[in-house]
């Protein structure tokens, strides 16, 4: 049995195997280069300064505002009404509608406004 390829290949590094791993590293980071080129060009390109009609514009009658009102749940059907079970799909939708009293609850006069706090609460 010859071992003159075996003993070769175990001994020192040769000079093409060194050459072959400069050469691969030199190809990687030559494409990570690229690659990071590529995205530069891409997010520039990306983050151009829109044309006309590209946002949303203000309605003619100007900005719209936040209202703020109380809403309050629709009564569910009881089974006594109806004289029989109500189906989920017979529900509908879990609606609301806008409440009679759109005062906001206050805290009651002199209350600390907490559950268990062992406070007396002013009272």
């Amino acid at each position: 049995m010859d071992t003159t390829g075996y003993t070769a290949a175990a001994g020192a590094p040769s000079v093409v195997g060194i050459i072959l791993v400069v050469v691969g590293g030199l190809i990687v980071v030559g494409l990570l280069v690229w690659a990071v080129r590529l995205g530069i060009k891409v997010m520039h390109r990306e983050s151009r300064t829109p044309r006309g009609g590209e946002h949303p514009t203000l309605p003619e009658s100007g900005p719209v505002h936040e209202t703020q009102q109380r809403r309050e749940p629709d009564e569910v059907p009881r089974a006594e009404d109806t004289g029989r079970r109500l189906s989920p799909h017979e529900l509908g939708s879990p609606g609301s509608r806008r409440s009679e009293d759109q005062d906001r609850p206050r805290w009651d006069e002199g209350s600390s406004g907490s559950f268990g706090s062992g406070g007396p609460g002013g009272r």
